[in-house]
């Protein structure tokens, strides 16, 4: 297994939630992923950082189950996996919020957050969609979100970028996951929606589950995480507590200008 200089493996303890180890991807002559390796722990906020290509997108998607990595392995909860959907993904307890968020834009906010999760009442062909219940708990899981999201009866195609952003970060951390993965998750927010997704994430961390943040926001990072991992040309190049670290050796980790 490829060693991660200055891991933050050394300094935590436990069994990590994940744990990539010599993750490697190529699409035809484009090395996205080269020898990966970067673990996350529960109850744990792990941020992955680096310029635009550098393959934190890519490591998402793999551990998610959208892409199957060439070589390498993901361990989850000590165990090998390997996700052929996200749906299997989520079924094992990894919710992700991706950039393009992947809503549906003709069914409303309620339908959105149940999708593939519906509330049946009844069983086999005689079995009803609760209607209700869904709305009732959609509107209780937006209300703890506390965004400004409109009726969950409106429907997705009308809203803004920030309420879309809003359903989506809904959707992975209003149900019982394990691993709650954002990417980029307030890119598109306001100033009160941030600091409400923030909260989120520091609830989500208090309730012991993992969370893998991906930001190009340094400030955001440092406030929020636990650990760093710092990518650059499909390598991760090093990793740090982020108590030990700073915004400056950051940005040089990422630029080069600072070896691992």
């Amino acid at each position: 297994m490829t060693t991660q200089a200055n891991s933050p493996a050394s300094s935590t303890t436990g069994t990590p939630i994940i744990e990539v180890r010599d993750l490697s991807l190529a699409f035809g002559n484009v090395q996205a992923l080269k020898d990966v390796s970067l673990q996350l722990r529960p109850g744990e906020v792990t941020a992955v950082v680096g310029d635009n290509g550098a393959g934190k997108s890519t490591v998402v998607r793999c551990i998610s189950g959208i892409h199957k990595a060439d070589s390498g392995v993901i361990h989850y909860n000590g165990s090998p996996v390997s996700f052929h959907n996200p749906e299997q993904a989520r079924e094992a307890g990894i919710e992700t919020v991706h950039q393009n968020l992947a809503l549906v834009d003709d069914l409303t906010v309620w339908q959105n957050l149940y999708l593939n999760r519906e509330i049946v009442r009844g069983v086999g062909p005689l079995g009803l969609l609760d209607r209700r219940a869904m709305r009732k708990g959609a509107q209780e899981m937006v209300s703890t979100l506390a965004v400004n999201v409109p009726a969950v009866s409106s429907r997705v195609r009308r809203l803004s970028g920030g309420q879309r952003q809003a359903v989506a970060i809904c959707r992975a951390a209003g149900f019982s996951s394990k691993l709650v993965i954002m990417d980029e998750p307030t890119a598109a927010l306001g100033v009160q929606e941030t600091a409400r997704v923030e909260e989120l994430i520091i609830r989500l961390k208090s309730e012991g589950r993992a969370v893998l943040l991906i930001s190009h926001n340094f400030a955001q990072v440092l406030r929020l995480s636990d650990q760093v991992w710092v990518m650059r040309a499909g390598r991760c190049v090093a990793g740090r507590r982020t108590a030990e670290t700073d915004g400056e050796e950051i940005v040089a980790l990422i630029t080069g200008a600072k070896a691992a």
